[in-house]
């Protein structure tokens, strides 16, 4: 069992936002990712899909996007990102899921094989440009949404299991400085944490180490619209 991810498809089939307009390397983006899903990707394998994965504001608009994942190989497993705006209860999320091969994440963790995934949304950490105190009300509960997730780990995990880290914003700032997302990874012997929401030229590293935790930046334009293999 191989496990990829990716992030930050930004899907619209029903929402009239197409992805060219932030740079020619947009073109055509989704048939990229599925060219090289298909290569890459069999039907015992995991793809973590970090959040941002559909533009819709309605619910059906954004399952309308999750559907098109349907045909790919894999178990495919969801969190929300800031712009999931379609994502709007997570009862309705799970009542729609295209199949079983499907997970959506919030706030918990799923176990397959000896691999568990905990996942929840994130949010911009202390250190960011512009952090404010609103950001810091967001962070803390989401601080705490990582914790219950956490909390659920505990009761499925056996020695031997790894545990993935599934959030959608960086767990840190690009100094790297601990946050209170790494302390909860590293106080719950997280081994590798996938992250996105990043876009664009800046740099932030793709593939970084920290306490022994390797993490990993999965926005799909940051990676060539090419998943990225975590184990």
């Amino acid at each position: 069992m191989k496990v990829f991810a990716i992030s930050d498809l930004h899907l619209s089939g029903m929402a009239d936002k197409p992805m060219n307009v932030f740079g020619g390397g947009w073109e055509g983006h989704f048939e990229k990712i599925k060219q090289d899903w298909e290569e890459k990707v069999s039907e015992e394998d995991i793809v973590l899909l970090g959040g941002d994965t559909s533009w819709g504001m309605k619910l059906e608009e954004g399952i309308f996007d999750v559907r098109s994942l349907a045909c790919l190989k894999g178990h495919k497993i969801l969190i929300r990102g800031n712009h999931d705006y379609w994502w709007n209860g997570i009862s309705r999320v799970r009542a729609l899921r295209p199949d079983d091969s499907f997970v959506f994440l919030q706030n918990d963790c799923v176990k397959i094989g000896n691999l568990i995934v905990a996942g929840s949304r994130g949010w911009t950490c202390p250190g960011s440009n512009d952090f404010t105190e609103h950001d810091k009300a967001l962070y803390l509960r989401e601080a705490e949404r990582f914790r219950l997730a956490f909390k659920q780990v505990e009761k499925v995990r056996c020695e031997g299991d790894e545990l993935i880290a599934l959030i959608h914003y960086p767990p840190f700032n690009i100094k790297r400085e601990d946050t209170l997302f790494t302390q909860l990874f590293e106080e719950n012997r997280v081994n590798k944490a996938v992250f996105g929401h990043l876009h664009g030229s800046g740099y932030f590293p793709l593939r970084s180490e920290k306490n022994s935790i390797e993490y990993f930046l999965t926005s799909c334009d940051k990676i060539h619209f090419r998943l990225t293999q975590i184990y």
